[in-house]
């Protein structure tokens, strides 16, 4: 349910970019998260919900999906466009730091240290 809300929450923040750039670009962008929100997620399970793999898997994903749409368009319509590429790339990394953001808590590992002060033993640090 927060993955949903997470994308529903960029897909909303990106609608008023379509006032500034191409919709071409926006649709990318849009592209590049869901993608990279499905790398994330694939790298928390392979990785044990690790942040910075998460953040790789969800570059990775969108990168290789940005590839995949410009080698398609190169093929059919003898056009690659670099900013098209660009744009998928950075909404998948948007998701992947988003979700970073959203999920830090979770990750943190509470430890607790005690330090004994013990004339026989000296200075014992313990887990």
């Amino acid at each position: 349910m927060k993955g949903i809300i997470i994308v529903m929450f960029i897909f909303i923040s990106a609608l008023p970019l379509r006032a500034q750039f191409q919709e071409d670009k926006v649709l990318h962008f849009a592209a590049g998260a869901a993608s990279g929100f499905i790398g994330a997620k694939i790298a928390d399970k392979i990785s044990n919900k690790d942040p910075n793999w998460r953040i790789v898997g969800a570059f990775t994903s969108s990168l290789l999906v940005g590839l995949a749409k410009e080698a398609y368009d190169e093929h059919q319509y003898k056009g690659w466009d670099n900013e098209d590429l660009a744009a998928t790339v950075l909404g998948g990394l948007t998701v992947g730091v988003t979700i970073n953001l959203f999920s830090r808590k979770k990750n943190k590992k509470k430890t607790v240290a005690w330090v004994t002060l013990s004339p026989r033993n000296g200075i014992d640090f313990g887990q």
